[in-house]
């Protein structure tokens, strides 16, 4: 995209996926690596500087039928993350939590709240 710096993570050894994050180029932003516990297969971050502080911006996407392995790392990935500002947007596939509750009935879900 014309005017914006593209930061991404494709899927490896797989053809097609991943995830793709646009910042506008008068934006002064640059991708972060997680502590490797926390480095999703498909997820991208990146540190915006806002004058006198930064703020971390992650892309994830949870496949739906995710390994546990891997489930883990982008729960370790959010708690690495939320330690600091941060916006965290994404499709997570928790088909069973009722956000306007804050309920669920999978044992996932309830790992993810």
């Amino acid at each position: 995209m014309t005017g914006c710096v593209m930061f991404r993570k494709d899927r490896l050894g797989r053809r097609g996926g991943g995830v793709i994050l646009y910042i506008k180029e008068s934006i002064q932003a640059y991708e972060i690596k997680l502590e490797k516990e926390a480095e999703c297969e498909e997820a991208v971050w990146c540190n915006i500087v806002t004058g006198n502080s930064t703020l971390t911006v992650g892309l994830v996407y949870r496949s739906p039928n995710i390994s546990m392995e891997e489930n883990e790392k982008i729960h370790n990935a959010i708690k690495e993350v939320s330690k600091r500002d941060c916006i965290i947007m994404g499709y997570f596939n928790h088909g069973h939590i009722q956000w306007t509750s804050l309920q669920s009935t999978g044992r996932e879900d309830q790992s993810f709240f």
